[in-house]
C-alpha cells in the first residue's frame, strides 16, 4: 500500500469543511425532527377525521332508520284515515254500516242519541235564560248608574253656586244674617282696621318750648 501524502491539504481549510457539514448535519437533524413532527399531527387528524367520517357515518344510517319509521307510521295513519273515512267512490258507507247493525243496536244507538239531544237542549234552554236574566241585570245597573250620576251632577252644582254666593256676600249681609241668627259678631268687629290716633296737643306744645340756657 502507498502511503497518503498529507502534505497537500491545508488544516485550515479541512476544518472549516468539517465545520460546514456538522452545521448541514444539525439542520437535516432539525428538518428531520420537525417532519416527524408533522407526520404525527397529521396521523392524528387523518384518524379524527375516520373517527368523524365514522361518526356522521353512524348519524346518517340511524337518521334513515329513523325516516324509515316515520314512513310506517305515515302509512298507517293514512289507512286508518281511509278506513274511518270509507272509499271515496263509495258515499253511503256509514249508512251501509248502519244497514249492517242489528235492530236491537239501532234502538240503543238511537235512544242514546235521543238522550244526548235532550241533553244539549236543556242546555240552550239554560244558557239562552242566563243571558236574558244577565242582559236584564246589566241594563237595570246601568240605569242606576245613570240616576246616580245625574244626582252627584246636580248635587255638585247646587253646591258650587252656593260656595259661588258665599264668597260673592257683602260683609253687612253675613253680619245681619249673623244677628238674625244669634250669632256673635265679635270676629266681624275685630277685622275692621283700627282708627288712626292723632298726636295729643300737650306732646306738641312741649316740644315747641324754647330751651333754657344754663
Amino acid at each position: 500500500m502507498e502511503d497518503t501524502d498529507f502534505s497537500n491539504y491545508d488544516i485550515g481549510r479541512l476544518q472549516a469543511e468539517l465545520e460546514q457539514e456538522t452545521e448541514l448535519k444539525e439542520m437535516l437533524e432539525v428538518s428531520v425532527s420537525e417532519l416527524r413532527a408533522t407526520m404525527v399531527v397529521l396521523e392524528k387528524r387523518l384518524h379524527s377525521a375516520e373517527d368523524e367520517e365514522n361518526e356522521w357515518r353512524t348519524r346518517f344510517e340511524t337518521q334513515l332508520e329513523l325516516n324509515g319509521q316515520l314512513e310506517q307510521q305515515i302509512s298507517l295513519v293514512r289507512e286508518k284515515l281511509e278506513d274511518l273515512r270509507g272509499s271515496p267512490d263509495d258515499r253511503l258507507s256509514s249508512i251501509r254500516a248502519y244497514d249492517d247493525m242489528p235492530e236491537d243496536s239501532l234502538k240503543r244507538l238511537l235512544e242514546q242519541l235521543t238522550e244526548d239531544k235532550a241533553s244539549l237542549q236543556n242546555q240552550l234552554t239554560d244558557c239562552s235564560v242566563r243571558v236574558v236574566q244577565e242582559a236584564k241585570a246589566y241594563h237595570k245597573a246601568n240605569e242606576e248608574r245613570r240616576a246616580f250620576q245625574a244626582e252627584i251632577s246636580k248635587v255638585s252644582t247646587a253646591l258650587a253656586a252656593s260656595r259661588r254666593q258665599q264668597q260673592m256676600a257683602k260683609p253687612e249681609e253675613v253680619a245681619d244674617s249673623r244677628i238674625k241668627r244669634g250669632l256673635p259678631t265679635q270676629t266681624l268687629k275685630r277685622a275692621d282696621p283700627e282708627p288712626i290716633r292723632k298726636p295729643s296737643r300737650t306732646a306738641t306744645t312741649s316740644s315747641q318750648l324754647p330751651k333754657l340756657k344754663h
